[in-house]
């Protein structure tokens, strides 16, 4: 790879036209990035998106820093959230996300990345900025959002009742119920109103009952 390639574009991800400025000097870019992408210099993560190669790297690339990048808006949720704030105890393989747009999954060479549709006004509570040493970032849902995002997502139980809940979150998802008790039932009052879901409300007074019988004991 050409040095001067390197040193042109500073991170690990980059977009396409960050790599056609970086190839300006070049009588045809266009059959360059072929011939980098062909040697594995540089990799398609998806039609606009690249990392480069293995041997290429300077640092680990970010793999939740993409799955902002791959479909958007989207925040980081679901499954991996959970996992990421200790939550749950699997590590989960594949991104999670929830977006405005239609759920989607794409499948790259670095891994699959799934996002899953959500009320606007549901999107836009709850969401962490997680600040990058670079000072680049990505959004990460909090535990709250996170966990009422999952709730949602749930089709094979009927959550209407606290026991149900309760059941669900010990059996299924294994959440650690430490924690639990620590999430702001406010915030999942608001997610709950923004999704306009009765489950939601539930869970949320499931976690006002934990943290009572915790006071009282």
């Amino acid at each position: 790879m050409d040095d001067k390639l390197r040193r042109a574009i500073p991170f690990e991800e980059f977009d396409y036209q960050s790599l056609l400025d970086s190839l300006r000097g070049y009588a045809h870019p266009r059959k360059k990035i072929t011939t980098l992408l062909r040697k594995g210099e540089i990799i398609r993560v998806k039609k606009g998106l690249y990392l480069f190669g293995e041997g290429y790297r300077r640092s680990p690339y970010c793999r939740e820093l993409l799955a902002n990048l791959i479909y958007g808006p989207s925040c980081i949720s679901l499954e991996y959230a959970l996992h990421y704030h200790g939550l749950t105890p699997e590590r989960v393989e594949s991104i999670t996300s929830v977006a405005c747009g239609r759920s989607r999954t794409f499948v790259t060479p670095v891994g699959r990345f799934c996002y899953r549709m959500i009320p606007v006004a549901a999107f836009s509570i709850g969401i962490d900025r997680i600040e990058l040493a670079d000072g680049r970032a990505f959004l990460m849902a909090i535990p709250e959002k996170a966990l009422a995002d999952r709730v949602m997502a749930e089709r094979g139980h009927a959550l209407s009742t606290q026991r149900a809940l309760t059941i669900f979150l010990r059996d299924n998802l294994r959440v650690d119920g430490e924690l639990l008790r620590t999430m702001d039932a406010a915030i999942l009052l608001a997610l709950a109103s923004a999704y306009g879901s009765r489950r939601l409300k539930v869970l949320a007074n499931l976690i006002l009952s934990l943290q009572t019988e915790k006071r009282d004991a």
